[in-house]
């Protein structure tokens, strides 16, 4: 499986536990689509209530990419249902606006992955000839083909090989996580398929510890 698919099989949660160091987005910037996930190379773009940036992005991107949006605190609208559309008829992953969007009842019948700080009607100008190679997202620097990965818990940006260092150990919490669930609905306490009793004592006598699981994985 290609990096991209093995994200799409995980939860970004996992991903940012295997590697707590992983840049996060501000949570402000958030699914407005629920129940989808996203990955992908990004595609940057400066939009400063202006969409004449995105239009152009999305028939520049290519497909699998994912457009991250920088709007610098604009009020406007920089994409909704058209673009979104259009998005999607190109093949790409999904867009994360550092904005606004609007459309939304659209944005979720086309069920894109998108991500942004809200929405509101009005939109901006078209005249702005802006290019980007990087932008900063939620606080995040973003550069052209960093991996975005997204879903209802959050966003998450960095460089291709940080994903991959952390990627076998977040597959193998996600596997210990299923095994806890299967053995919860079978009736098991929590506390019992961890260290916790051991994990507290330790903590209590002032020595180093962590909290761990004890299923079969």
């Amino acid at each position: 499986m290609d990096l991209t698919a093995r994200l799409l099989a995980i939860d970004v949660s996992a991903l940012c536990d295997a590697d707590k160091t992983l840049p996060v987005v501000d949570p402000a910037v958030r699914a407005m689509v629920p129940g989808l996930r996203m990955a992908g190379p990004a595609f940057p773009v400066l939009a400063e209530d202006d969409h004449l940036p995105v239009l152009s992005a999305v028939a520049a991107a290519a497909p699998g990419d994912v457009l991250v949006i920088a709007t610098n605190g604009g009020t406007r609208a920089v994409f909704g249902e058209l673009f979104a559309t259009e998005a999607r008829r190109r093949g790409l992953a999904g867009i994360v606006a550092d904005g606004l969007c609007r459309d939304l009842r659209g944005l979720r019948e086309i069920g894109l992955p998108v991500f942004a700080r809200g929405t509101t009607p009005r939109s901006g100008t078209t005249v702005s000839r802006a290019t980007a190679d990087s932008v900063v997202c939620g606080g995040v620097a973003v550069a052209r083909g960093d991996i975005v990965f997204g879903d209802d818990d959050g966003l998450l940006v960095a460089p291709e090989q940080r994903i991959a260092a952390a990627l076998d150990a977040a597959e193998a919490i996600v596997r210990a996580e299923r095994a806890i669930l299967a053995a919860q609905a079978a009736g098991e306490a929590l506390a019992g398929l961890t260290n916790h009793a051991e994990h507290v004592a330790a903590l209590d006598r002032g020595e180093a510890s962590s909290l761990a699981f004890r299923v079969d994985a």
